[in-house]
C-alpha cells in the first residue's frame, strides 16, 4: 500500500510507532519506508516531536478517584490474602515447602503493586498524552532537511494557526560559536529567500505567513555569525535542504 496516498494511514502509523504500539513486521516495514520516502519520515519524526513534550515538566494532574479504588482494592485484596495464608500456616501441621506459599506470596504482591504503578502511570500518561494532542500545533507543511548523504538533520514545520515555522534539530551538527546557520525558502525559479538566522538551541520558533512558505523546498547554509542579508542570499556552504511538503491539519 502507497501511505503517501493515504493521509490518515500514514499520520496512525507514525503516531503508533512514535507510542510503541507499532510492533513486530509492521514496525520493521513502518522503519524501512520512513528511510526511504521523506514524507513517512517526516510523518514519523513530528509525531516523536510531539510526544518528546511529555518528557518536559507537566503541571500535576490529579489521577481519577477509581484508580485511588482500584489500589484500595488491591491492597485489601493483598491483606486478606496474607491472612489466609497465615491462617494456613498456624493451623497446618506440616511445614509449608520451601518457598511454597511465601513465594506465592511474593509474586503476588509484587504484581499487585507492579499493576498498581501500571494504572496510576497509565491514567496519567493518557491525561498528559491528551493534553499534549490538544495544544499539539497545527502541521500545514512539513520538510526532513537532509545532507548530501541522506542523513536527517533538521526538521521544519510550519503552524498556520500561530503563523510560526518550528524547526527541531534531528542531527548531531554543531555549526560553532562564531558560525550561524540560515534558514533559505527556495521559489521556482527565483533567488533564495531567507527565513530566519538559527540559534544553537534543538528547537527554535521563527515567524513566518503562508506566502512564505509556499515553496517547494528549504534549505539551511552556513553564514557568518548572525547571517546575512536576504538579498544577498547564501553566501556559505549548502549543508542541509529537503521539499517542503503540504500536508492535511
Amino acid at each position: 500500500m502507497n501511505l503517501i496516498a493515504h493521509p490518515e494511514l500514514l499520520d496512525l502509523l507514525a503516531a503508533s510507532h512514535a507510542l510503541g504500539t507499532l510492533r513486530g513486521g509492521a514496525r520493521r516495514r513502518f522503519e524501512t519506508l520512513a528511510r526511504e520516502q521523506a514524507p513517512v519520515r517526516a510523518a514519523a519524526l513530528v509525531w516523536q516531536g510531539r510526544l518528546a513534550g511529555m518528557t518536559e515538566l507537566q503541571s500535576p494532574v490529579v489521577p481519577d478517584a477509581a484508580v485511588w479504588t482500584r489500589i484500595r482494592n488491591m491492597i485489601d485484596a493483598e491483606q486478606a490474602q496474607l491472612a489466609v495464608a497465615r491462617q494456613r500456616n498456624a493451623t497446618s501441621a506440616a511445614a509449608p515447602p520451601q518457598g511454597g506459599w511465601l513465594r506465592s506470596l511474593a509474586l503476588w504482591r509484587g504484581a499487585a503493586a507492579a499493576g498498581a504503578l501500571a494504572t496510576v502511570m497509565a491514567v496519567v500518561t493518557g491525561l498528559n498524552l491528551r493534553d499534549q494532542l490538544q495544544n499539539a500545533p497545527a502541521i500545514q507543511y512539513v520538510a526532513v532537511l537532509s545532507d548530501d548523504k541522506a542523513s536527517a538533520s533538521m526538521l521544519v514545520t510550519f503552524d498556520p494557526r500561530k503563523r510560526q515555522l518550528v524547526l527541531q534539530r534531528v542531527g548531531s551538527y554543531d555549526e560553532g560559536a562564531d558560525k550561524s546557520l540560515q534558514l533559505w525558502a527556495l521559489p521556482p525559479g527565483g533567488a533564495p529567500r531567507s527565513l530566519g538566522v538559527l540559534d544553537h538551541a534543538p528547537a527554535l520558533r521563527l515567524p513566518a505567513s503562508e506566502s512564505d512558505v509556499r515553496v517547494p523546498a528549504l534549505a539551511i547554509s552556513l553564514e557568518p555569525k548572525g547571517g546575512v542579508p536576504s538579498e544577498r542570499g547564501p553566501t556559505g556552504p549548502v549543508l542541509f535542504k529537503g521539499p517542503l511538503i503540504e500536508k492535511t491539519i
